[in-house]
């Protein structure tokens, strides 16, 4: 992986660990299942000018379910009943080992010592800190937070195989899968006028200006720039490279979690995510002398 892609990489946790504040300001005005299939409803007019990323339905289709609907809708769920915003960021990260182990077994990605080495180390520091954090969370919302982590490692293992051309295009595509579901969701659990109740009266709100800013933040910067980036990184490198660097995302989500919320972090888990941090930089550091990057894909 080169120098460039790194730094992109870490510009995505950045962007997602930041999203974390985004999610806990939309859910406290809209209805969680609402609330994920809103995310990408507002992303349709775009697709008027996007033209369609030329890869396989099948593909489309399963990133879209797995990445955009299933695990948004379980993290939702979770946030809503309970989920710390700062624990919520870090267990979400299951993801990367879910995707390494699943890149192994389904895409016959080859890991080598030194990567496996990186990638053990961070998830070690990220349990210390899960470890940490459980003591005062319940255990419901952690597993189901868990099942976001699995649907996005599966969603990464679709957007690996679509081999999309341009992976932006597909990135923005896959807004035409969560809407319909999650709004029959929304209706089904949360009542058929619940969410459109919460989009007439946001603005009378006293919630409703920082849920549209959660909601700009979460369609545009996560969504857009974020996804974007990160299906474009996934089209250059196997899963396995990519994937570690969503590690970084709780150390971010701890932070702003911290400035912005309140949630004070304790020692312990500021060196653990020095040693989660660590382990990636190791992987994928070491991972770029033997493995050399495909070429770039044009976005």
């Amino acid at each position: 992986m080169t120098t460039r892609d790194r730094l992109l990489a870490v510009v995505v946790a950045v962007l997602w660990g930041g999203n974390f504040i985004a999610l806990d300001q939309g859910l406290g005005h809209f209805p969680p299942f609402f609330f994920a299939g809103l995310r990408f409803a507002v992303l349709l007019p775009i697709l008027f000018f996007v033209p369609f990323p030329r890869v396989k339905w099948r593909w489309l289709l399963g990133y879209g379910l797995l990445f955009g609907t299933s695990q948004f809708a379980f993290l939702f769920v979770a946030m809503e009943i309970g989920m710390p915003t700062g624990l919520a960021s870090l267990v979400q990260q299951g993801s990367a080992p879910f995707t390494v182990l699943l890149g192994a077994l389904l895409l016959r990605e080859k890991l080598t010592p030194v990567q496996v080495l990186g990638i053990t180390t961070a998830v070690l520091g990220m349990v210390a800190i899960g470890w940490h954090r459980a003591q005062t969370a319940t255990l419901l919302p952690m597993l189901i937070t868990l099942c976001g982590a699995f649907s996005w490692a599966l969603g990464n293992l679709c957007s690996r195989k679509a081999e999309a051309p341009k992976p932006l295009h597909l990135s923005l595509w896959i807004a035409i899968v969560p809407p319909l579901p999650m709004f029959a969701a929304s209706a089904l659990f949360e009542g058929p006028t619940t969410g459109w109740a919460a989009v007439t009266t946001v603005l009378d709100s006293p919630t409703g200006t920082a849920a549209l800013a959660g909601l700009a933040y979460t369609s545009l910067l996560a969504t857009v720039v974020g996804s974007g980036l990160w299906t474009t990184l996934l089209a250059r490198y196997p899963a396995s490279t990519v994937a570690p660097f969503s590690l970084l995302v709780p150390i971010v989500g701890f932070s702003t979690a911290w400035l912005i919320l309140g949630e004070q972090p304790h020692p312990f888990e500021l060196a653990a995510g020095a040693v989660v941090v660590g382990g990636v930089l190791l992987g994928s550091m070491r991972i770029a002398r033997r493995q050399p990057a495909l070429e770039p894909t044009p976005v």
